[in-house]
């Protein structure tokens, strides 16, 4: 298994399945994808932030640049620590947050190498106030797994809000770029 041929196929899934929740939750309104629904992070709104959030703040860490939270917009949000901050209350503006931050991971993506994947990875989490230090891949690992779980839960709850996203099964997307 090439450990770095995955990245890059979870990256294009990522941004594959971002595209495709983003365009179902376009169709709710604003009301209906904040509305507190008793999901972890309350709502189909909350939970697109949350994965924003975390999404940027791991690839701060696999790249090391700090620029990773400024918006298109030239600013950057004042960072709580807190696993369910909202960044964008617009949903336009979250929308096209996520599809830049999608390019920045797939072009990280594309240039990982065995040598970095093998690396010591050392860093801070504020959310839980302490250090840690590990081999980057199981970062990665974590960090698209993470993607995966919480864009399940936006695909559960745009369904029980009439909404249906399509397949989310990673082997569609490899099976359509097999030539």
């Amino acid at each position: 298994m090439d450990l770095v041929a995955h990245c890059g196929n979870m990256a294009r899934y990522n941004a594959w399945m971002n595209r495709k929740v983003y365009e179902a939750a376009s169709t709710l309104t604003d009301a209906e994808r904040k509305r507190d629904v008793g999901a972890f992070f309350r709502s189909v709104h909350g939970t697109l932030n949350h994965l924003l959030l975390t999404d940027r703040g791991w690839l701060g860490r696999f790249t090391r640049d700090p620029r990773v939270f400024e918006s298109l917009d030239g600013t950057t949000p004042t960072l709580t620590g807190r696993l369910d901050q909202e960044l964008y209350a617009d949903f336009p503006q979250l929308r096209a947050e996520r599809e830049r931050t999608d390019a920045d991971i797939e072009r990280w993506a594309t240039g990982i190498t065995p040598d970095a994947l093998a690396a010591r990875l050392s860093y801070y989490s504020v959310a839980y106030q302490r250090r840690y230090a590990h081999p980057l891949w199981w970062a990665v690992t974590h960090f698209f797994n993470h993607q995966t779980h919480h864009r399940g839960q936006v695909t559960a709850l745009l369904l029980q809000l009439g909404r249906d996203p399509g397949t989310t099964d990673l082997v569609d997307l490899l099976r359509n770029e097999v030539p």
